[in-house]
């Protein structure tokens, strides 16, 4: 998963034509770490997207501009546009992840 440094880095990959996935973490969330013990499986899953994360706290502003509340958030863009959000309390699990991405890119 790539990691994005910076506003004007995000800014550019969310104008894919193609939806991209953008993880928002934290180095000291414990359920970040969590996630990140089985996301690996399901970016094999859907190797067909591009995979990118942002620390909230190293690139700010981003989370308040789209309403991340709680971490880890996985948002889709396409476009420039936030076209999908799963909240923090919804991707503890790999099957919470799956559901979401089934329901938004399949």
């Amino acid at each position: 998963m790539e990691a994005i440094q910076t506003v004007e880095q995000f800014n550019e990959v969310i104008q894919s034509d193609k939806p991209v996935i953008i993880k928002f973490y934290a180095d000291w969330c414990p359920d970040c770490k969590r996630m990140d013990m089985f996301i690996g499986d399901i970016m094999e899953q859907y190797n067909q997207y591009d995979w990118y994360q942002v620390n909230s706290d190293e690139v700010e502003g981003l989370a308040q501009k789209y309403e991340v509340m709680g971490i880890p958030s996985l948002l889709i863009f396409e476009n420039g546009e936030k076209t999908a959000h799963r909240h923090s309390a919804y991707t503890k699990t790999p099957d919470d992840v799956i559901d979401f991405l089934q329901q938004e890119l399949d």
